[in-house]
């Protein structure tokens, strides 16, 4: 049992970020390697982050106290903030290294900036799922049983089904991100790292998992439909792939890009 555990909710929480890496980014080495800076970044990141809390936890000998807590939710929000500077960090070093390949190549086309947003947005949030859940999901192999204290008995599942909104938020948001980085519209920016803060500090809301799961699949909704219309993407690209009207599908998404 602990395996089917273990094995189902890896592949809810993974399987969707590992079939759009398989199907939109292995087969390109560019994108591979954009992929890989921006889980870089998010590192980066999150190693600051830690160094404040490990600064913190040496200035509070309490670990129970109320100072604890309000420590730990500090940290939680400056490691929102800091994720989404280092995300605008990683859109400027793309634009720069973008403009490098227009000039080094001129004759070859440069990945566009919203195919960028979406790579860069990915190694994000594969990143921050592999950091956030891979301990949780080494413990369902055992031993011991899940509710057994009156805890919640799905909280694999529930913890599974948030690191894929996790993921997959990231991805949405670095496509808004970097459109509205493009087009200086800097409200976009506070609107990305607003949802960001609401969807880390809904984690405080345990053990009321149901609440949490719902208010953060909404935000994904609308998340994704914003994403969705900032890619380039419209009712009418989304009929024609919905009846597998390929090359019509095919030739809008080109002129788009």
């Amino acid at each position: 049992m602990t395996a089917a555990v273990f094995f189902g909710c890896a592949f809810i929480a993974f399987g969707p970020a590992l079939a759009l890496y398989i199907f939109t980014i292995a087969t390109d080495p560019l994108r591979v390697i954009f992929l890989i800076a921006g889980a870089f970044f998010w590192l980066v990141s999150l190693l600051l982050s830690s160094i404040f809390w490990f600064i913190a936890r040496l200035t509070n000998d309490n670990e129970d106290g109320p100072v604890q807590k309000y420590l730990l939710i500090f940290g939680v929000l400056l490691s929102v903030i800091v994720q989404e500077i280092f995300r605008l960090a990683y859109y400027r070093l793309l634009k720069k290294a973008n403009e490098g390949l227009k000039i080094i190549n001129p004759e070859e086309t440069a990945p566009s900036m919203r195919l960028l947003a979406y790579v860069s947005g990915l190694g994000f949030g594969i990143m921050s799922g592999v950091f956030s859940f891979v301990n949780t999901l080494s413990d369902s192999l055992g031993p011991g049983t899940v509710g057994i204290h009156g805890d919640s008995p799905q909280f694999f599942l529930n913890s599974a089904f948030m690191t894929l909104v996790i993921i997959l938020l990231h991805v949405f948001w670095g496509i808004v991100f970097f459109d509205g980085c493009e087009k200086k519209k800097w409200y976009i920016l506070l609107i990305v790292l607003l949802t960001h803060l609401l969807v880390s500090a809904q984690t405080f809301l345990s053990p009321h998992y149901g609440i949490n799961l719902v208010l953060a699949y909404i935000i994904l909704a609308l998340m994704g439909i914003w994403a969705f219309f900032v890619a380039g993407g419209s009712c009418r690209s989304l009929k024609l792939c919905l009846l597998c009207q390929d090359k019509d599908f095919l030739l809008y998404n080109q002129r788009s890009r």
